[in-house]
């Protein structure tokens, strides 16, 4: 087996572990990391090689841009104060924290290396937290939380880490010179974001194509990685600032098409690159366990004390975090995301897996130093976080399920239903406004235009059934039913034109052109 044939499985694998975790009840990404883990150490599979530096720009920015997809800005700046507490000041209280025990319990590694080990495990994943929080109905508000913490810790994280890293390569290290670096690194990676985001909107306005669009913003967030750290930028941070930008000014409501087609492109891309990054952490134990050259219990201690430190520190850290976050929450009417009891703050706590951005920061450590030297406790780095990685995502991502259940932890489905009846109302009262303004520019006639009334009013009705009184409810339903029953036999009306259509391809003579053209315009009137 090569690497292409390795490859190949590890995409597989990330498609059939949705469905199978479903069944075996296990999130997909520890159903990953446990086959990579399995996978590993059979003697035909090759040890995976990936350059260290190819991790982080071919890894992060889909990862990032793909999250950034489920949450908006208007999200981020109602939850400043609780993204600033968890993802930049409990970043740097991890990192300082494993850096202190790290440069104690382990021989001979340098502040500078211990510092990097710090960043690379203070950074929860969102990823693995959202793909396990997601299938427990936990509160939407906890999720948001959980969302907004791993998009911008990985940010904190990232900046730390290359500020350590340059301090362990070069040998120097300068406090002010740090703190110059990471403010610098910050503004050009918003200077970069915002252009690069607002160039993107401009040509995919110039596109107009929904899979032309589509192919654009795959490219935007490497382009905005790549083009941040030339400028020695934060790539992270600008492929952030990119995707918000995009999410909240490229947004037509019209465009039903490239927004379907987006959000499937998306879908499928989080869900591979998320399956071969978990499978990447399994695959990479034979390499870790390489390295230990004989020490292996001693390096499992090593990793089982940073562990106790990353776990113990964000319990620590939460509970006052949440508590100054409630009372400043109380004097101020801000509409933002915090944990409403203790045990929504323990699920939180519980919920901080590391992941893919700590694997690929861990795998990206340089191999040399600028004088050719080996990086300095490089496999002990390695080694440490892989062992903080499996136990957190394992023991944590396992365990969850059931500590949510314990805690009785649940969403609000009261407050979902009156925000979705809310929209509801608001939808029919926008489509019987603009009916109106039409009416009036338009002689309509009479049994048109009480159609489109029924119509206008259907719309919010659809939505949110409650919006209907109670004496035409049943009426509604009634409709409703005969509604469906339309729309069922009209989709297999079309099932049996569009199966009529694709036959007609292996036809002598027919035009493979022509033929999917018309399937297409099946296939969009099927949408509708």
């Amino acid at each position: 087996m090569d690497q292409v044939a390795l490859l190949l499985g590890l995409v597989l694998g990330a498609v059939v572990s949705v469905p199978l975790g479903e069944r075996l009840d296990l999130p997909a990404p520890v159903l990953m990391t446990l086959a990579g883990a399995g996978v590993a150490f059979l003697p035909f599979v090759p040890n995976v090689a990936i350059p260290p530096e190819f991790i982080l720009p071919l890894v992060l920015p889909p990862l990032l841009y793909a999250a950034v997809q489920r949450t908006s800005w208007r999200q981020f700046a109602a939850n400043v104060r609780p993204i600033f507490l968890l993802a930049v000041a409990l970043v740097f209280v991890t990192t300082a924290a494993v850096a202190f025990v790290v440069n104690a319990v382990v021989p001979g590694l340098p502040i500078a290396a211990a510092v990097a080990l710090g960043a690379l495990v203070a950074p929860p994943d969102p990823v693995a937290a959202t793909a396990v929080a997601g299938r427990l109905g936990l509160p939407r508000r906890l999720v948001s939380i959980l969302e907004g913490e791993g998009l911008f810790n990985d940010v904190t994280a990232i900046v730390l880490y290359h500020v350590a890293i340059a301090a362990a390569v070069s040998g120097s290290f300068s406090w002010s010179a740090a703190a110059v670096q990471l403010l610098l690194s910050a503004v050009v990676a918003v200077v970069v974001g915002v252009v690069i985001g607002w160039l993107s909107n401009r040509l995919m306005g110039f596109l107009g194509d929904a899979i032309l669009q589509v192919g654009l913003t795959l490219m935007v967030p490497f382009v905005s990685y790549v083009v941040a750290e030339e400028l020695h930028g934060s790539g992270v941070l600008a492929v952030l600032i990119t995707a918000l930008f995009l999410a909240e000014h490229a947004a037509d409501a019209d465009d039903v098409m490239g927004r379907l087609a987006g959000n499937t492109f998306w879908g499928v891309v989080d869900t591979l690159v998320t399956g071969v990054a978990f499978g990447l952490i399994g695959l990479e134990l034979r390499n870790v366990f390489g390295t230990a050259d004989g020490q292996v219990p001693r390096m499992l201690g090593w990793g089982a004390t940073i562990t106790a430190v990353v776990i113990g520190v964000r319990l620590l850290w939460l509970l006052p975090a949440t508590w100054l976050a409630k009372r400043l929450h109380g004097k101020r009417d801000y509409d933002e995301d915090i944990p409403m009891s203790w045990r929504e703050t323990v699920v939180m706590w519980w919920s901080g897996m590391r992941g893919v951005a700590s694997v690929a920061l861990a795998l990206a450590v340089p191999l040399t130093t600028d004088d050719g030297a080996p990086f300095p406790g490089r496999d002990e780095i390695v080694f440490i976080a892989f062992v903080v990685i499996l136990a957190t995502l394992l023991l944590q991502g396992l365990t969850l399920p059931w500590l949510v259940k314990r805690l009785g932890v649940r969403a609000d489905v009261d407050a979902e239903r009156d925000l979705e009846h809310e929209l509801a109302v608001r939808a029919a009262r926008a489509a019987r406004h603009r009916l109106k303004e039409i009416e009036e520019v338009e002689e309509l006639p009479e049994e048109v235009s009480e159609r489109l009334h029924r119509g206008a009013y259907e719309v919010g009705a659809r939505i949110s059934p409650d919006i209907v009184d109670e004496d035409r409810r049943e009426w509604f339903a009634r409709r409703t039913e005969r509604a469906r029953t339309v729309q069922r036999i009209q989709r297999e009306m079309l099932s049996a034109a569009r199966h009529e259509v694709l036959a007609a391809r292996s036809e002598p003579g027919a035009d493979p052109e022509v033929v999917d053209r018309v399937l297409r315009h099946l296939d969009v009137r099927s949408l509708r």
